[in-house]
């Protein structure tokens, strides 16, 4: 049984800067520090981040005044941000910086009094976030799909542009952005397609592990984005496809009679998860180990000054 590994694939610029600045925080003002919503969706890694001082939650009413603040990758509402200025003098941003790009499109498509849509899914962190930077009085319209679409209305006199969360699927965003610009010609796109490119790299290297693969496995967590769109990639091409958080979720049932296992983690994912995996695959008759080529990634993303002491810089 071959075992194929995508590339690229595990984390992007974005989470593990994220992850660095918990971990600085932590180590500069001791514990406990507060964040706000899982920093990354990774089971492994909000556990590690937990058992250094981190302690993770929903609600900003749920951090004590005073008490060290740090909004996750997702980003967070104006109003989110309001309540944590008035609770504590000390706040880290680990929004990740594609993610503010977003934030900063749709603050500027309504000061031209621009109708906004979003093409995200509703209920993620990060689509909460940026409806959230909604300008008072201006509403922004949340669509999922082609039907969505459908259902929007808008005067002919308004202007409009569209923006989308940085983890979709960029074959079903295509389909969505189409329907958009058939029915409203003169909307406006990003200059720059909004989907990050580790989101888009990560979806190449599947579609290209699986012309050689029998199924699918995808390290990351059910609430991540991204490594859904990974396992539906897989699905979508007719192929058995799997996420899970840990070798240990692996049923045998699985690889029973397979040649070739394709292997691939979404952008909040470690590589340690990835190599449990190549050894489990190992143990129960794997054979070669394959590195598939792809997109070679150099985006990094710094931390905030105030967390690059003499020690870390």
């Amino acid at each position: 049984m071959k075992v194929l590994l995508a590339n690229p694939r595990g984390f992007c610029a974005g989470v593990e800067r994220a992850i660095e600045i918990v971990e600085r925080a932590i180590e500069l003002h001791g514990k406990p520090i507060y964040v706000r919503h899982e920093v990354v969706h990774n089971k492994f890694v909000v556990n590690r981040l937990t058992k250094m001082g981190a302690i993770f939650v929903d609600d900003i009413e749920d951090i004590p005044e005073g008490g060290v603040i740090i909004f996750s990758a997702h980003g967070v509402s104006q109003s989110v941000r309001n309540s944590a200025n008035a609770l504590s003098n000390t706040i880290y941003d680990a929004t990740c910086p594609l993610v503010t790009k977003v934030h900063k499109e749709v603050l500027r498509n309504q000061k031209k009094k621009h109708g906004v849509v979003l093409i995200g899914h509703q209920g993620h962190p990060e689509v909460e976030g940026t409806l959230g930077q909604s300008s008072e009085g201006q509403h922004i319209h949340l669509v999922e799909d082609v039907e969505d679409v459908e259902g929007l209305f808008f005067n002919q006199d308004i202007d409009l542009s569209y923006t989308t969360q940085t983890t979709l699927s960029v074959d079903d965003t295509q389909l969505v952005v189409k329907a958009l610009k058939d029915k409203f010609p003169h909307i406006n796109g990003p200059k720059k397609n909004d989907i990050c490119y580790a989101t888009q790299n990560r979806q190449d290297a599947v579609k290209e592990i699986m012309k050689y693969s029998d199924i699918l496995i995808v390290l990351g967590s059910k609430n991540s984005s991204n490594s859904n769109r990974l396992m539906e990639i897989a699905i979508n091409m007719n192929k058995p496809s799997y996420l899970i958080d840990g070798a240990d979720e692996i049923q045998k049932s699985w690889i029973d009679g397979i040649n070739s296992v394709g292997v691939t983690a979404g952008a909040s994912a470690p590589e340690l998860l990835v190599q449990e995996v190549v050894d489990f695959l190992s143990s129960y008759g794997g054979g070669e180990v394959i590195e598939i080529d792809g997109i070679e990634e150099s985006t990094h993303f710094p931390v905030p000054k105030s967390l690059r002491t003499e020690k870390n810089k």
